[in-house]
Formats: structure tokens, C-alpha cells, sequence
């Protein structure tokens, strides 16, 4: 068994494509050599910004024997029949044996095939593989045809330590590299993954990029620390950091105190924008004003130059940034608002300047449901958009939102509708916080339901995987704002309304209504998901929204959750088996008899104990669990309907449903149909599994 080294070295690959350049490559060479007939071991895949690696053991030296049998013509067949079936198998009569089945004996061609040399396969599959990489973004470079995502410099392919000959595009495979590009830049002739990995590292080239990223953290919290001061933490940074630098050192750099002035995230963003520098806070949790950037060499001047550098740049930056602050400062917020006419939502739905106005209404609606504000909100719909058109945000797009709570309390805005601004996008993922703030929970329902309502009115829904305006996240959002704060929603209506309102909707005999309970199945579907992760079962979600227009969520989620603990006693699970089996009747005897067995049972026909005990629980099961359900007191409800268990299994047992007279049978049809209608006072019980 050998191993197996492959090294694709080029010009930086961006780190964004990094991780899963390597991971692909890593998956390519093991498919295609598993598919070639060779059992390998284990693989692993390394990068850095200039060279992908993979390294696979145990692999064979060649591909097995295989041995081919081909069931040929009977061999008292036309010697032409025989004589074709030899040519086309490639083999002579004596390659052949017989076999017997009940027309007689016939012959079977053993087509012999040796193994194939596992060098001999990889010179086919790894240029194969090179001209087909998945990059997201490729180039071509001189006068050749290859395509890669940089120029491809050189490859290593070897196996079990010697070299795999092939060309590609006038690169030569080979087993030599070089090292880091300004401190390793001499030859090195690999003989083994171990001496590979070392050999790079003497050259400065950090080979894992797990590796690096844990030596950055390491040495930013060291240094940060040696200041009293503290990273502020950015995973995402981070790792995109450890694809810059093939052997990081960190430096502390600093900028001008006055910069303090802006807002901190300006100044964090800033930074981690233009230069994935990292951001410091002091004891106090306040921004400093010194910086860690990350180099990718050893300076001889201890990295004097490098921070000099980079000091310049952010200063620069930053100055642009305070800039922007103190211009747009000179604005109010509302008198911004005309110029979002010119700020197009979409082509179908308008402006932003339009879509505040509908948000205005929205939120005000919303807000005298939910018991927020109505002038505050309002306010807050109106400006919510206004910092879109300043020059701050036009630089730095990602805080928008944030910027709005800013200029808002600089020009003395009330403190929650400042706060709304900042938080109305939120939440933006499901690591992100939901407004606290009522009229901010109020802004951003608003903001999201005005979007749905829009693209549905559209007919412009999420497709598979494909979601380009980030649907499925607007309706969790919601959902997440309902349930977290406890908010109570008719949205069916809301829904309507605001689909009827859409300009999206342009056909005028479009049905809002019709369009709104779509949009309502993607919040239950949106809402399986939700619960689904927290451990909850989708049916009893279906099983909820079976009842009808069941638009509250904050209720359907407690219900549900009632429901799933109900389901998960004896008696829940018994009632549920009695509860299906009824329907199951009754569906199968209304189906045959063309008609309802409806309305309520005639005392007078109930002659036998277990059909009056039913009937008599039955019928104090459906009061209880509605008043129950009208409270809601879902725990209550629950409690009702377990009482039915003892009463449905006994008349299972001892009662005849079909019985002979035709009187007594739609009776006791009548009574199941009751057992039915009482729990679907909680919910469709047929649609729940088990």
C-alpha cells in the first residue's frame, strides 16, 4: 500500500473559495480513483492561499483482476452465432465454459481483465480533474486554454514516493514545490507527505489551515492582552485572515484617538472592510484605539514598515468615515425621504420611497394590535429607510439600519424610535437577536410582511433552493419576533390586506384571499422547520393548521406543543389509536353510503352501556375542551380529551358499529363522528402519524 501526494500550486487563491476548493479536490481524486476500481484509506485535503494539497493513504499499486463471464449463444447453436459472440467478446473457445439451464447447455465467455497500474490512472485522472474544477470564478492566463481560478504554477504527484508523469496546458507534473514566497522561495524535492509538511514549514508555510487560524487567535489574544486590551472576536474574519497568509505574524497598529467620535461600528467595520484588520476593546468594553493586523512574513525591521503602512491606510479610511458622519449629520432624517424616490425596492413593487409609505400604514395597524405606540411607530415606518441615502451607508452598506439609530439620536429623536431604526432589519439569521423594543418588533414585522406580501402578489415564491430575496428568512423572522415576545396576530388578515395593496398585484381579478393563505402555508412550512429543530413534529403542526385559517402563531405554537406532550402519555397515544380508528370508519362508511353521518346520536338508540358511556364522555369532553380552547388552556383541553381514552377503547371493544338495523348503525356512525368533532376542537387528529 503507498501513498499518495498531490500539490496544485498558483498564484493566491481568494480565501473565500478556500475551504471549499479543498474540499472538493479532496473528493475528486477519492471518487475517481474509487471508481477506478482501487479501496483506499483515509484522505485528507490541506490549503493555503498559493498551493491545494491532498493526501491519501493505503493505496493499492494496481487495480485488481477482474474476472468478466458473458453468457454466450446454447452450443448447439450456428457456428456463425458462436463465431460472432467469440469476436465481440474478444476470447477463443477454449476461453469459454458451459453452463445448463432448462433449453440446455450454452456457453460462458471468462473475459479476463488484469489489473491496471494505479500510476497509469492517475495520469488520466488528476488533468482530468484539473480541467474540470468546480471554481466558482476561473480565469485563462497567456496564450493557453487551462482554466483555474490563478495562474497554475507546478503540480506534485507522487506515489509511494516517486514521481507521476503527465502534462497539462505545458506543466509538467513533478515532485517539487517551492516554499513561502518571500522567505522559502528555494526548491523543494518531496519524497513523502511528513517530509512534505516539514519541508514547507522550514520555508514558512504553515500547511493546516485549522493551524493557522488557532495560531492567529493565540497570538491576538497574547498581544491584546500585553496591551490590556481584548480582542473583540470575529470568527469570520479570523478564518478569512488564515487565507491571506501562509505564515502569519500579528501586529499591533494604532490610529488617531478623535476617531472615537464615530460611531464604533463604523470604526470596526471600517477596519475589517478595507484592511480584515482586527478591532481592540479596553477593561471597560469600550473601543480602543489600536488594531491587530496580521502580516504574512517575518520583517526584518520587526514589522515597523508593515504597521507604519497600514496605520496610513486606515487613517485614511477612517477619515472618509468621519467624514461622511459629520456630513450627514447636516441632514434631518426626514427631509432625506424624497430622495428615496430614486432607490428602487423593485421594478414591480415600486420605490422605497412608496414602500415606506405602505410600511407608515402597515406599522400603524400592526401597532394598535399589538399595543405599541401608534405615533412613535409610525415615525419610525416613516424614517426607517432614511439612512440608505447617506453617504455613510453608500459607503458601507452593512449598517444600514444601524446608521438610522445614529443619525436619529444626533438629531434628538425619541430614544425607541432611534432604537427601532437600528433594529427593524433584525433578526437577520438564526444567531440573531429579535427587537426587544415594542414599536422596533412592531417596524420590523411591518418591513418583513410587506415583502412577502409583495413577491406573493408577484407569483415570485422561493424555488427549491433558490431564494434570492431571502423569503424563508423574512417569514422565520417573523415568526421568531411572534413567539419570543409573545405577540398576538391575525395575520391571515394582515396578510390580505396588505397582498390586496401591493402595486405587485396586477391582475385585478387576482384572489388577495387565495394568495394570502398560500403565503400563510409558507409561514406553517416555515414554521415546521422552526419547531422541527427545537426537537417538535411537523404533523402536529399539520394537524393544527387542519383545522382551517388557523393564522395565530403564537397559539398554534402552544397548541402544539400541548398537543406533543399530550401525544407522548399512554393516554394520548391510546386516544390517538381510537381517534384514527373512528375516522377510518367513518370514512370508509360515509364513502360507501354517499353521505354525512352528521348530528347528534338519539339517546333513545343508545341501548348498550359502553355507546351511553360514550356518549355521555363525549359530550362533556366537547364542553370542556371548548371553553378550554376559548381560554386558551390548551393544558385544560388536553386533560378533557384524555378522559375519552377508557370510554372509545371499551366501545371498541364491545359494540358493534355496523350493526344490522340500519337505525342502530347510523347511530353509533353519529356517536364516532362526535368523538371526531370533539377533537378537532385541538386539532385534525387524522393528520397526525402514529
Amino acid at each position: 500500500m503507498s501513498e499518495l501526494l498531490i500539490e496544485l500550486f498558483s498564484e493566491e487563491i481568494p480565501a473565500r473559495m478556500q475551504s471549499r476548493a479543498s474540499e472538493d479536490l479532496r473528493n475528486l481524486v477519492c471518487n475517481g480513483l474509487e471508481k477506478a476500481g482501487l479501496a483506499i484509506g483515509t484522505a485528507k485535503a490541506f490549503v493555503t492561499p498559493r498551493r491545494l494539497t491532498v493526501v491519501v493513504e493505503d493505496i493499492p499499486a494496481t487495480t485488481p483482476d477482474i474476472v468478466d463471464e458473458r453468457k454466450g449463444p446454447r452450443t448447439d447453436a450456428p457456428e456463425r452465432a458462436i463465431e460472432g459472440f467469440l469476436k465481440s467478446a474478444g476470447v477463443t473457445l477454449d476461453d469459454c465454459i458451459t453452463g445448463e439451464d432448462k433449453k440446455g447447455q450454452f456457453y460462458i465467455a471468462r473475459i479476463e481483465k488484469p489489473g491496471k497500474p494505479t500510476t497509469e490512472i492517475l495520469a488520466e485522472l488528476i488533468p482530468e480533474i484539473i480541467q474540470k474544477f468546480p471554481w466558482p470564478k476561473s480565469m485563462r492566463w497567456g496564450t493557453g486554454s487551462l482554466r483555474w481560478v490563478r495562474p497554475l504554477h507546478s503540480i506534485i504527484c507522487i506515489l509511494d514516493g516517486q514521481p507521476v508523469e503527465f502534462e497539462i496546458a505545458g506543466i509538467k507534473s513533478g515532485n517539487q514545490t517551492i516554499g513561502h514566497r518571500f522567505m522559502g522561495p528555494d526548491t523543494i524535492t518531496v519524497s513523502s507527505f511528513g517530509q512534505y509538511k516539514t519541508a514547507l514549514a522550514d520555508q514558512f508555510v504553515m500547511l493546516d489551515a485549522g493551524e493557522r487560524i488557532s495560531f492567529i487567535q493565540s497570538e491576538a489574544e497574547k498581544l491584546a492582552k500585553s496591551s490590556s486590551l481584548q480582542l473583540i472576536d470575529d470568527q469570520g474574519l479570523l478564518k478569512e485572515v488564515s487565507g491571506l497568509v501562509e505564515w502569519p505574524v500579528v501586529l499591533m497598529g494604532e490610529f488617531d484617538a478623535s476617531f472615537l467620535e464615530v460611531p464604533p461600528e463604523v470604526v470596526v467595520t471600517t477596519i475589517k472592510a478595507h484592511q480584515k484588520c482586527f478591532c481592540l476593546k479596553d477593561a471597560d468594553g469600550k473601543l480602543a484605539n489600536k488594531y491587530l493586523l496580521v502580516s504574512n512574513m517575518i520583517a526584518r525591521d520587526g514589522g515597523k514598515k508593515i504597521i507604519e503602512g497600514n496605520n496610513r491606510v486606515i487613517a485614511a479610511r477612517l477619515s472618509d468615515a468621519k467624514f461622511f458622519w459629520d456630513q450627514d449629520k447636516k441632514t434631518p432624517l426626514e427631509n432625506r425621504l424624497p430622495e428615496l424616490k430614486k432607490i428602487t425596492f423593485h421594478a414591480r413593487l415600486g420605490s422605497q420611497r412608496k414602500r415606506v409609505k405602505r410600511l407608515e400604514k402597515l406599522s400603524t395597524d400592526i401597532a394598535r394590535i399589538i399595543g405599541a405606540n401608534e405615533e412613535k411607530t409610525r415615525l419610525a415606518a416613516r424614517l426607517c429607510k432614511a439612512d440608505l441615502v447617506t453617504g455613510m451607508v453608500s459607503e458601507l452598506p452593512e449598517l444600514q439600519g444601524l446608521m438610522g439609530k445614529y443619525y436619529a439620536l444626533a438629531e434628538g429623536l425619541d430614544n425607541d424610535v432611534a432604537i427601532a431604526l437600528g433594529d427593524h432589519y433584525k433578526p437577520q439569521g438564526p444567531s440573531d437577536a429579535v427587537p426587544q423594543n415594542l414599536i422596533a418588533q412592531t417596524v420590523s414585522l411591518a418591513d418583513k410582511i410587506d415583502t412577502l406580501a409583495g413577491f406573493w402578489a408577484m407569483d415570485e415564491k422561493p424555488t427549491g433552493s433558490k431564494d434570492p430575496y431571502a423569503l424563508r428568512r423574512a417569514a422565520l423572522g417573523i415568526i421568531r419576533i411572534i413567539e419570543e415576545n409573545s405577540l398576538r396576530l391575525p395575520l391571515l388578515k394582515i396578510l390580505d390586506d396588505q397582498i390586496a395593496a401591493s402595486p405587485g398585484l396586477t391582475d385585478d381579478e387576482a384572489d388577495s384571499k387565495a394568495i394570502a393563505r398560500d403565503l400563510l402555508s409558507f409561514f406553517a412550512d416555515r414554521l415546521k422547520v422552526h419547531l422541527r429543530d427545537r426537537g417538535m413534529r411537523h404533523d402536529l403542526i399539520d394537524a393544527v393548521f387542519g383545522l382551517g385559517d388557523q393564522d395565530d402563531l403564537l397559539m398554534i405554537i402552544k397548541r402544539v406543543q400541548a398537543l406533543g406532550e399530550f401525544l407522548d402519555t399512554d393516554d394520548g397515544k391510546n386516544l390517538l389509536a381510537g381517534v384514527k380508528r373512528a375516522v377510518n370508519i367513518l370514512r370508509i362508511e360515509e364513502k360507501k353510503d354517499g353521505q354525512k353521518h352528521d348530528g347528534n346520536p338519539l339517546p333513545n338508540l343508545l341501548v348498550l352501556g359502553e355507546e351511553k358511556e360514550l356518549h355521555r364522555a363525549v359530550t362533556a369532553a366537547m364542553a370542556q375542551t371548548i371553553n378550554a380552547v376559548k381560554t386558551e388552556d390548551f393544558a385544560s383541553a388536553m386533560t378533557a380529551l384524555a378522559r375519552l381514552r377508557k370510554p372509545v377503547d371499551e366501545f371498541f371493544d364491545k359494540v358493534t358499529v355496523n350493526a344490522d338495523d340500519p337505525n342502530f348503525r347510523d347511530n353509533r356512525l353519529k356517536l364516532l363522528n362526535r368523538i371526531r368533532e370533539a377533537t378537532l376542537s385541538v386539532a385534525d387528529f387524522s393528520r397526525i402519524e402514529g
